[in-house]
């Protein structure tokens, strides 16, 4: 039988895919961006935008314990009003949904009180 296309060429030698200088950066290259992408421990932090545009807000590092409590008090508060707001008006299971951040919001309302109210106790002890 006669084939229409000849064989290929017989290579005795098999050379690495990583054996030119080339290959070994493009292999450094790819293990670089997939420790970056699978977040593997002991890689460089990112820099990218969306790194940055996620630390928009930062905590002072002095701040007084005090008045960070009232800030965190303040923000459950807040956030407690604008879901009862939003349950009003749904219905159903959206609702409950709402209603069960609610909840959840209200307990870190409580524990923020508990916060300040030690915070203050310490500080007129």
């Amino acid at each position: 039988m006669i084939k229409p296309t000849p064989n290929p060429p017989e290579t005795e030698d098999s050379t690495s895919p990583y054996a030119s200088a080339d290959s070994t950066r493009l292999h450094e290259a790819a293990e670089k961006a997939l420790d970056h992408y699978l977040k593997k421990p002991g890689a460089a932090p990112s820099c990218n935008s969306v790194d940055r545009g996620m630390q928009m807000f930062m905590v002072a590092p002095d701040i007084n314990p005090e008045a960070m409590a009232i800030q965190t008090y303040e923000t459950f508060s807040s956030v407690s009003i604008l879901l009862l707001d939003l349950a009003d008006s749904l219905e159903d299971k959206p609702r409950h949904l709402a209603m069960a951040i609610y909840q959840l919001s209200e307990m870190g309302l409580l524990l923020a009180e508990k916060a300040l109210d030690q915070e203050r106790a310490i500080a007129v002890a």
